[in-house]
């Protein structure tokens, strides 16, 4: 494996800011010359979406560009934000799609973009209800400078069905009012045009395994410029809609709370009552995730991270930028430039090129995502691995193995102590992801996708890409080699000393650390010297004592039955992901 940033691509790649360039913005010469004066010819309306940030963004730069080309006379921009209420409703596997901690990450996070753009003279319209129903009111209202005669809508383009669903409403509605919808691509470190020029168009010979994606990727391409941020006037006034003519909950001066959510059934989901603090005081917000970049690469905590990043306890063993990312509050091109600054000027080693490489894995999702439609969120998934995966379980325990992993009641001390951490904080480190995935996948035998449905719910980093692929993959079913954790051993190489495990599971703190991984074989008295009898202080392990052979490094598996999807549709069911 490459343990440097690659050397020069075989080919140049095009300006970012030509490629964010739309033709669908570009007017005719002769209507612009035919303008009146005075009157605002184009609304331009800024739709953010998981894109809550100033620098590095397509669409804001579109849109900026037009009233520059234009005049301010001639053109206006609309920022806004749309609070979706199916975002905050409950998925068809029961669980809520939004947790506590998300909403309060997205919530800052709307405050600090309102905040920037309010700085620079312009303003954020947030409004409440679903996109495809505001937005073709947003674009025609009439403003102080008279009725648009011009419409269109910038955003930044989503891949899966769900996102995808909701563009085409909003294009859809759009058109029947004669204004355009117009995507830009913003989300990766490097653009789709130039993944599809060594991929084909339709992804069909991009690699299903992340290897030899990475291997072509780092020949042929480098990440373009990222885009400047704006300055002073550059977006200028946000327009003085009149909102008194729609029937619309919308309001520039609406800053949400976490309270104010569209909540199903009126009120916020309920935080886990663990009491240990997150690893960091996570906080949501453009100026916030550039603070913590600068954080982790100029104290020189980025220097070691290939031999830190898979800790589990403390702030700095990982750069811990993923919510950020997943909000969009940091652009990938971003840190990439910040890496590379820091190369120039300190050093460059493996650990530089790994973060790099990090940025990498989450593009290769993104575009796994594209190439693959559906089947990424469908049971069968896109592949078996060799050898295939265990039978899905098919007895009555399911629903009981499946409420003692969510609950961190499964016995498996590294299991409970990362889904304790998730459940209090929103946050699991990446090591304890890939084993919580493979023990509910490949041990339990259930269902990956209500694993995958549970994430979503309660992860603070939730993106849509990174977290149904990786349970896809981590559950055997995007083909090449089965990987299938041994947790004790995990536990062993990574938390050696039992400290994480003991923070989480304060029931095993006093025991020895030869029986802290595997506490089912502690001989009673030892239980009874520890006070901690398994099967009352804390439970069994329900995958029974001797799932692990010591000398083995996989475990065992056996064949049962999901718990029933309540409509079998959605994400995975039977008629597909409809309404993911």
């Amino acid at each position: 494996m490459a343990a440097f940033l690659p050397s020069p691509p075989l080919r140049q790649l095009r300006s970012a800011a030509a490629r964010s360039t739309s033709p669908s913005l570009q007017l005719r010469a002769a209507s612009d010359k035919a303008a009146t004066p005075g009157s605002a010819r184009h609304r331009v309306v800024v739709w953010f979406r998981n894109d809550l940030r100033l620098h590095d963004h397509p669409g804001l730069s579109t849109a900026i560009e037009q009233v520059r080309r234009l005049g301010a006379d001639k053109a206006e921009v609309l920022p806004v934000f749309c609070i979706d209420p199916r975002q905050f409703g409950i998925s068809e596997w029961g669980s809520p799609k939004t947790g506590i901690f998300r909403a309060r990450f997205l919530v800052e996070s709307v405050a600090d973009l309102k905040r920037q753009l309010r700085g620079l003279g312009s303003d954020l319209l947030v409004a409440i209800g679903q996109p495809e129903t505001i937005l073709p009111e947003l674009a025609t209202l009439p403003s102080e400078k008279g009725q648009p005669e011009r419409a269109t809508v910038v955003a930044s383009e989503e891949v899966t069905s769900e996102e995808t669903a909701v563009q085409d409403a909003v294009r859809r509605n759009l058109r029947s009012q004669k204004a355009e919808l117009s995507l830009h691509w913003s989300s990766t470190l490097h653009h789709i045009d130039d993944i599809r020029s060594i991929f084909d168009r339709d992804l069909r010979t991009m690699p299903t395994v992340f290897t030899p994606f990475r291997t072509k990727v780092e020949a042929r391409l480098l990440p373009g410029a990222t885009l400047p941020t704006p300055q002073q006037g550059d977006v200028g006034a946000a327009p003085k809609i009149d909102l008194t003519k729609a029937c619309l909950d919308a309001s520039f001066d609406l800053v949400p709370r976490v309270e104010d959510l569209p909540w199903a059934g009126g009120r916020p989901p309920e935080a886990h009552s663990w009491s240990q603090p997150a690893v960091l005081d996570f906080r949501g917000g453009e100026e916030e995730g550039l603070k913590r970049l600068s954080h982790y690469v100029w104290s020189d905590h980025i220097a070691t991270y290939f031999d830190t990043r898979n800790g589990m306890l403390g702030a700095d063993y990982s750069s811990k930028l993923s919510p950020w990312l997943a909000h969009g509050c940091l652009s990938p091109r971003r840190i990439y430039e910040e890496v590379a600054k820091y190369e120039s000027e300190r050093v460059k080693n493996k650990s530089t090129y790994w973060l790099v490489f990090e940025l990498l894995w989450r593009d290769y999702f993104r575009f796994f995502a594209l190439k693959n439609g559906r089947r990424v969120f469908q049971q069968r998934g896109i592949a078996f691995t060799s050898p295939p995966p265990p039978p899905i379980r098919q007895d009555g325990k399911a629903e009981e193995l499946l409420d003692a992993w969510k609950n961190g009641q499964t016995g498996v001390p590294l299991v409970d102590a990362n889904m304790r951490e998730l459940a209090a904080t929103g946050f699991m480190s990446n090591r304890g992801r890939q084993n919580v995935g493979s023990f509910l996948a490949l041990d339990l035998c259930l269902d990956w996708r209500y694993g995958a449905d549970h994430f979503e719910s309660l992860l603070l980093d939730y993106d849509v890409c990174s977290n149904w692929g990786n349970w896809v993959a981590i559950a055997g079913r995007i083909g090449g080699r089965l990987n299938r954790f041994n947790i004790p051993r995990q536990a062993r190489t990574y938390d050696p000393q039992g400290e994480y495990v003991r923070v989480w599971c304060p029931e095993l703190r006093n025991v020895p650390t030869e029986y802290i991984f595997e506490p089912w074989t502690m001989p009673a008295s030892v239980q009874q010297k520890s006070g901690c009898v398994i099967g009352v202080d804390y439970p069994q392990c329900v995958v029974g004592a001797n799932h692990w052979p010591p000398s083995s490094a996989s475990g065992g598996g056996r064949a049962a039955r999901p718990p029933r999807s309540p409509s079998g549709r959605g994400r995975g069911g039977k008629k597909g992901r409809v309404a993911r």
